[in-house]
């Protein structure tokens, strides 16, 4: 049986493996699933249509699967789906999607996700994810795996982060920012490659030099947007080892919607 708290309130139909743990005086809602493994605090609140992986270690305070901070949410049954092995700090906040979306808010597996951050409607956030103190991410914003998003950086509605990103302190985005890239500031601005990054993730030199190569073509080349995505779509054929990147970089810059940080 799950171990419970005598003070958490857990609805009886509520659904948790049998391995959860629930600390003091959280309360745990009617259409709640908790898989395998996952620790819940005290004081934490978890409503709404959530669907919580294995092995997540959930701090005190937290409150997930909220009602979206949207005026038009009517109260459709949207949803909250968070992964696997994801670290949530203390007071983290995440909402169910809207139905002007589709519907569901998504955390993927092994994300360690700092203190006071929130996660609003819609987000689509990937796997291994860095979120640090007090990163806000507005509705609709997706982020790609493995991007770092420093803290009290604030992430615009509808903008895209991706693969492989590192925003510094502070960050003011309002624009996508392609993969690989290193951004900063406010107003926000590339600064390089996360060089660093991709190092400890295994990058070989090779890989990293054709990253390079594309943030030249993006940034340093004097190319309008249309000119630089051609010339890196053209990178494939020289270097055919390299496809991944590049057709992660082309895909990426063909869906952005806000225009990329430039």
């Amino acid at each position: 049986m799950p171990d419970i708290h005598a003070t958490a309130i857990v609805h009886p139909d509520a659904e948790l493996a049998d391995d959860v743990c629930v600390g003091p005086y959280s309360v745990i809602g009617a259409n709640v699933k908790i898989g395998a493994g996952t620790t819940v605090a005290a004081h934490c609140v978890i409503e709404g249509h959530t669907r919580i992986g294995a092995e997540n270690r959930i701090f005190q305070f937290c409150s997930l699967g909220a009602i979206p901070q949207d005026k038009k949410y009517a109260g459709e049954p949207t949803e909250l789906q968070i992964g696997d092995r994801n670290t949530i700090r203390e007071f983290c906040s995440f909402n169910t999607g809207t139905a002007q979306d589709v519907g569901v808010t998504r955390i993927g597996n092994d994300n360690w996700i700092m203190a006071y951050v929130h996660i609003a409607h819609d987000v689509q956030l990937g796997d291994q994810t860095i979120l640090a103190n007090n990163a806000t991410l507005a509705g609709h914003v997706q982020v790609g795996d493995w991007a770092i998003i420093g803290g009290l950086s604030g992430i615009h509605q509808f903008c895209k982060i991706g693969a492989h990103v590192m925003t510094g302190f502070q960050s003011h985005v309002s624009q996508d920012v392609p993969p690989y890239m290193t951004v900063s500031g406010n107003p926000l601005s590339v600064h390089g490659c996360n060089v660093e990054g991709l190092k400890r993730r295994g990058f070989s030199a090779e890989r990293i030099a054709r990253i390079r190569q594309m943030h030249r073509l993006l940034y340093r080349e004097g190319l309008t947007f249309a000119k630089a995505q051609e010339a890196i779509a053209a990178l494939s054929a020289a270097d055919p080892q390299g496809q991944q990147d590049i057709e992660r970089m082309v895909s990426f810059l063909a869906a952005a919607s806000r225009g990329i940080v430039r």
